[in-house]
């Protein structure tokens, strides 16, 4: 019996264009492909283990042309619109008190602060949730399993009791290989409103 819902937040509540801000980053950067160091410091940005300073320092001493005004922009410019009907699904499931409703996203303080400036509902998209879990609040990410099993003891809950939704396949592999039961959500063609069709012989 599922419990709880875990939802990831990019690509299922919010549209995302990941592969145009890729290429829009790697045009401005004159660059083929993310360096190592870059990777790494993507990541420790994720899970705050260096601040928004530091994190545009580095761009900033890597690539001088490029200007803080222009960088945050760039690194923004995944983000884009969050129809309203999802967060009308999720105040649906939060009045069916059915499951433990549950968020856990990879992000930043430089992308939240976007989020908070440019969704006029976030407060009341994240007042949906028993408990919202921001990768660089809580210092871990996706897909480590560590991550996962943080929020299993969090709530004293069992991968089996869980049903997660994200549009990663290597979040999907890190919270199936607990048990946990996941939807590989396809953003192109599936919606998370879809999710009880999709998924009748759980529910």
């Amino acid at each position: 019996m599922i419990k709880a819902l875990i939802f990831d937040f990019g690509n299922v509540f919010l549209n995302l264009d990941i592969e145009g801000a890729m290429r829009k980053t790697l045009n401005a950067f004159n660059i083929e492909s993310l360096s190592n160091d870059m990777i790494a410091t993507n990541e420790r940005y994720e899970t705050g283990d260096i601040s928004s300073e530091a994190f545009i320092d580095f761009y900033r001493n890597k690539f001088p042309d490029i200007s803080e005004e222009t960088w945050i922009p760039l690194w923004n410019s995944m983000l884009k619109d969050f129809p309203e009907y999802r967060l009308e699904f999720l105040q649906k499931l939060q009045r069916s008190n059915k499951f433990k409703l549950i968020l856990f996203s990879n992000t930043n303080e430089i992308h939240l602060s976007w989020v908070k400036h440019n969704v006029r509902f976030y407060e009341t998209f994240k007042n949906c949730f028993d408990a919202f879990y921001l990768s660089h609040e809580i210092h871990r990410r996706k897909p480590d399993v560590s991550s996962y099993e943080f929020i299993l003891s969090e709530h004293q809950l069992k991968g089996k009791d869980c049903f997660f939704v994200d549009d990663n396949a290597d979040n999907i592999k890190g919270a199936a290989s607990l048990g946990i039961h996941t939807w590989h959500i396809n953003p192109k063609h599936e919606d998370v409103t879809e999710l009880f069709q999709k998924h009748q012989d759980l529910f």
